[in-house]
Order: structure tokens, then C-alpha cells, then sequence
């Protein structure tokens, strides 16, 4: 449904598939931290960014967000790290 997809159905998507949310919206992190969902959360915390700006960062830092991930279920990443919660 696109833009019209409600944060529910996104995590059930993302968990029942075993995918992660990324996100830039605080909403996911409340639920995750508070009910772990959805499971797996990427938060973007780069503030305003073109996004061919945060593709090229996600792709610079990949190597960093995979190794995160296998620590934890929860990992940020701003303009100058990768951080796993």
C-alpha cells in the first residue's frame, strides 16, 4: 500500500519475513523497546539528509551495520557512527 501502509502491518511483514525496519521514526523504536517489535530495528538519527546522501552512507557503513546486528536487535546509525543497543 505504499505510503498508506500502517506501522502495524510493516511489522508484521518485517517479522514474520525476518527483515528489519529502518526507519527515522521514533514510533518503531518506542514499540521495539517497550514490546520488541518489531524485532529488528535500524534507526537513522542523521537529522535532514538527500537520500542519495543516506544510500551512499548506508552503503559506506554496511560492513559496520552487519557486524552490529549480529550483537544486537537494535542499532543507530548517525552521520559519524554505527551504534548497537
Amino acid at each position: 500500500d505504499g505510503n498508506r501502509t500502517t506501522d502495524a502491518e510493516i511489522i508484521r511483514i518485517a517479522d514474520r519475513d525476518e527483515r528489519t525496519v529502518v526507519t527515522k521514526d521514533h514510533d518503531f523504536l518506542d514499540g521495539h523497546l517497550l514490546n520488541n517489535v518489531p524485532q529488528r530495528l535500524l534507526l537513522v538519527t542523521t537529522g535532514n539528509i538527500r537520500n542519495d546522501d543516506l544510500i551512499a552512507l548506508i552503503e559506506a557503513v554496511e560492513p559496520l551495520l552487519v557486524e552490529a546486528f549480529e550483537h544486537s536487535a537494535f542499532v543507530e546509525v548517525n552521520r559519524g557512527a554505527v551504534i548497537g543497543h
